[in-house]
């Protein structure tokens, strides 16, 4: 299964070793999901990591910061974009999540940004689901119940 992990995910996953962020990027180190990956969304997550202020109480330094990111980046399938899908989402700096979930045949596109994602004008994006982590979540649960059954 494709996904594209918004930056949220990423910093939320750093900031606490219990929540459904920090699972799903377990499930990327184990190789049940696939994240993808391109430039933009490469270029913010290296820009969110980043900023100090941002990881007040976070047990990573920068440079741990760092070396997470690497590790997130070795699990993902780097995707470049050659076609622009704008304007489509109410929120501009969205739109190259959506791209590179177009782009890269994402099936989900994981978010805690919900409702800036579930509006848009373009119906390709209706092939995509935009999932919060929770969900995710339950969904791999309940796939791998009907897989065992």
């Amino acid at each position: 299964m494709k996904v594209v992990l918004d930056t949220n995910i990423i910093v939320s996953a750093l900031m606490s070793s219990e929540n459904a962020c920090r699972e799903v990027i377990r499930l990327a180190f184990t190789g049940h999901i696939r994240p993808v990956i391109g430039n933009a969304l490469f270029a913010e997550y290296e820009s969110v990591l980043g900023r100090d202020y941002l990881f007040h109480g976070c047990p990573f330094d920068g440079v741990k910061r760092n070396m997470f990111l690497d590790d997130v980046l070795s699990v993902c399938s780097w995707v470049e974009i050659h076609y622009l899908w704008r304007p489509n989402l109410r929120d501009e700096a969205d739109n190259h999540v959506l791209e590179l979930a177009l782009s890269g045949g994402a099936d989900i596109i994981v978010t805690q940004n919900l409702k800036d994602f579930r509006i848009g004008d373009l119906k390709a994006m209706n092939n995509i689901q935009i999932l919060h982590p929770r969900e995710l979540l339950a969904l791999l649960r309940k796939e791998q119940i009907s897989w065992q059954h």
